[in-house]
């Protein structure tokens, strides 16, 4: 086998934005998806296998792995790129205890479960390919994010630690960092950013791409062929490492 193909992939995040992309992308090229996320509807349109779940909790986490594996069989590539957006936060000193507690269970215990439940299979098959989203928020932050700049920091930290624990078992791990990107999620960021400043959602995703060489924002596909590349045979050689696609800016 060469690529992603005939490989068993579980995608989180999976029904829409750099998820649903990646799915897809994985798919196209040979492997066997197992697409996951909160709601039914998106899940039906990639056209993939796919489970429900709640990745907040560890019981959500057993499900999908369980279902993924019980369907597709073991895991060999885990794409970790479910998560929350800092839309709803507020400088930290008017920020929720709650919505810190929120967007942690959601961006860094979910990936944490999901990787004690996954890597464990892999370290014993001696394969496997893990790839977590996180952001370049991690390395500089953004403005009233407190605990999605602290969260995809903190995934970096998860991400290093797979790959020193299964390193010696031919399991890589690593992380994309993504710029700005027209999701959805982003989408709603721009509209809680325009409101606040009197503006237009337009004129924030102008400001957003002004931020880039190419005064632009990346694709959805540009991160999701960086992710599909860490998830193939031949990024064998990479490991440990934060990649960011970000046309060049913020960091």
């Amino acid at each position: 086998m060469a690529g992603v193909e005939g490989r068993v992939a579980l995608v989180t995040g999976a029904g829409r934005g750099i998820g649903r992309e990646t799915a897809e992308l994985l798919a196209s090229r040979g492997a066997s998806v197992m697409a996951v996320a909160r709601t039914e509807n998106e899940l039906k349109k990639t056209g993939l296998q796919y489970t429900v779940a709640d990745l907040e909790t560890d019981h959500g986490c057993e499900h999908a792995v369980t279902e993924a594996e019980a369907r597709l069989g073991p895991i060999e590539i885990f794409i970790c790129n479910h998560g929350i957006g800092s839309a709803h936060e507020q400088v930290i000193w008017e920020q929720e205890a709650a919505t810190w507690d929120e967007t942690m269970r959601i961006n860094l215990d979910g990936p944490f479960h999901l990787s004690r439940l996954i890597v464990k299979g892999m370290v014993e098959r001696g394969y496997g390919r893990v790839v977590y989203t996180s952001s370049t928020a991690a390395l500089v932050a953004e403005h009233a994010g407190s605990a999605y700049n602290a969260s995809k920091l903190g995934l970096i930290g998860l991400m290093r630690s797979v790959a020193q624990d299964g390193g010696a078992f031919n399991v890589t791990s690593n992380a994309v960092l993504p710029g700005w990107v027209r999701t959805e999620m982003a989408e709603r960021s721009a509209r809680a950013e325009a409101e606040a400043s009197g503006t237009t959602a337009e004129e924030v995703w102008k400001q957003r791409a002004a931020l880039y060489g190419p005064r632009r924002v990346a694709t959805p596909r540009e991160v999701a062929e960086m992710i599909a590349f860490l998830a193939s045979e031949e990024s064998s050689g990479v490991s440990a490492q934060s990649i960011a696609v970000a046309l060049g800016g913020l960091i």
